[in-house]
């Protein structure tokens, strides 16, 4: 069983999660943007901009069709393509001028703010993060196992 201070650490951990996403949600609503709208033109501009839509799915750890309604209205509204590949199942997602223009003016302005708020910690305050974020993401996916065993 954990200790009482481990116990405290992980729902302090859980509470800056949930705070993070919340920042997440209230950014997209300013931005008049659905929070799957949000992600998928944030992973576009993070990435290469064309990806495939199972590729966002991936990235962005949404359901299929949540994703697929959020490009179809995007498709609709000329933000993007939608482009066919060898396999015909498959589609490249390719952000339109007007959609690389909606980008410019919400998701690009969010990563420079992320952007921002990590260089103020320094390079090793940089890797201690990430490595124990990860870290511990990685242990817990490893331990999630163990639900089912009960």
């Amino acid at each position: 069983m954990l200790k009482e201070t481990a116990k405290k650490r992980l729902s302090e951990y859980n509470s800056i999660i949930k705070e993070t996403d919340e920042l997440y949600r209230k950014i997209a609503k300013t931005l008049d943007l659905s929070d799957c709208t949000f992600w998928i033109l944030y992973i576009l501009r993070e990435d290469s901009e064309i990806l495939t839509q199972s590729e966002i799915c991936s990235a962005i750890y949404q359901p299929k069709q949540t994703i697929n309604s959020a490009l179809k209205k995007l498709q609709n509204d000329g933000y993007i393509e939608l482009k066919e590949m060898n396999d015909r199942r498959s589609k490249q997602v390719v952000l339109t001028l007007k959609g690389k223009q909606l980008a410019e003016k919400t998701v690009d302005k969010v990563i420079i703010v992320e952007q921002k708020a990590l260089a103020e910690l320094t390079e090793e305050e940089q890797k201690t993060f990430i490595g124990l974020f990860r870290k511990y993401t990685d242990l817990f996916k490893n331990h999630i196992s163990e639900l089912s065993e009960d």
